[in-house]
């Protein structure tokens, strides 16, 4: 079921009357980690599209997210011919969330697109984006057919992800949904009003609100390289996403509490009735052993539960800044 805020796009008509200006200043944000195979396609289809567009002028906002090949180098290369072009490089690698909320920040389109660096996105797709957003929407939401591209496993771990987070969270988000989307200017700017560093894009591009709309495509292969997500740091970003967006992990252990508490009353309450009409009799040591590690396991992972939203507040006191930039390229002193 869609989320109420987030909807379909229809196919904007020629003769729809436009509900935006209709030649904006447009920013695409990319952020990039060991992409120095794919970047020139990349710079290529980006300018390809972007000429074929009705836009007042662009930029291309390039993040580097501490990339260990020679990505950078190249972004360089690509700048000096191409004054649309505009980089940032990070000190070391500080996660894609990070280089996306860099991104953003150094946005001063009227329309800003975040897409992956991996050519999966296909920049032929912003055509149809700017069409949603000249028909009211303020954020554009590209949603895939299908997973086709991505293992197996990968496959039945995202879906049973999202069915979780829609039923645990306090916000929706579109199943087949990532971070390839349109942002109008009010809502870039309200992404880049929160400060919570422990960020989970996702949530919070659906907890702004605003009018959402959706449009289907077909992810294409990476143009190069292995991605860098493996298993175990897409279980860790998607634990970050549900204690970002939800606190029913801790009530559900104090449900547990509460039920196991009940439980030992109702056993003592038996013993007590055992006792007085049959006698003392021995327990059993391998009853005592079952019990007893049960319980301490679950106190553990109560324990557990706890520290992972403790850590969080830890980050979030701390105030460390979310990224720390090493070089720029393109931005003049009034925008760094």
């Amino acid at each position: 079921m869609s989320d109420p805020i987030s909807q379909p796009c229809s196919d904007p008509g020629p003769t729809r009357a436009l509900s935006h200006q209709a030649a904006p200043r447009l920013s695409i944000v990319i952020p990039l980690y060991n992409e120095s195979d794919s970047l020139g396609a990349l710079h290529a289809r980006l300018k390809a599209t972007v000429d074929t567009l009705a836009i007042n002028e662009h930029e291309l906002i390039f993040v580097d997210d501490g990339s260990r090949d020679d990505t950078y180098g190249q972004v360089a290369v690509l700048a000096a011919t191409d004054p649309a072009l505009r980089a940032i490089r990070f000190a070391r690698n500080f996660g894609k969330e990070a280089a996306m909320a860099a991104g953003l920040r150094a946005a001063r389109g009227d329309v800003v697109v975040l897409m992956d660096g991996d050519l999966q996105h296909p920049p032929e797709q912003i055509p149809a984006m700017l069409g949603c957003w000249r028909q009211g929407a303020k954020m554009v939401t590209m949603v895939r057919k299908s997973r086709d591209t991505d293992p197996w496993l990968r496959r039945v771990l995202s879906r049973g992800f999202y069915r979780l987070f829609k039923r645990v969270s306090e916000v929706a988000l579109a199943e087949g949904g990532g971070d390839f989307r349109l942002f109008d200017r009010a809502v870039v700017d309200a992404i880049n009003s929160l400060p919570e560093r422990t960020r989970f894009m996702k949530g919070i591009t659906s907890w702004v609100g605003f009018r959402q709309e959706t449009l289907e495509f077909e992810p294409a292969e990476r143009a190069a390289g292995t991605s860098a997500w493996s298993l175990l740091h897409l279980l860790r970003y998607a634990l970050d996403g549900l204690s970002a967006f939800s606190t029913l992990p801790l009530r559900i252990w104090s449900m547990i509490g509460v039920f196991m508490a009940m439980c030992s009353g109702l056993y003592g309450v038996w013993l007590i009735v055992r006792t007085v009409i049959w006698g003392t009799d021995v327990p059993g040591y391998a009853s005592v052993m079952v019990s007893g590690l049960f319980l301490s396991g679950v106190q553990l992972i109560g324990l557990g539960v706890l520290g992972e939203y403790i850590g969080r507040i830890f980050t979030e006191v701390k105030q460390r800044p979310l990224y720390l930039v090493a070089e720029r390229i393109g931005f003049d002193e009034a925008n760094r």
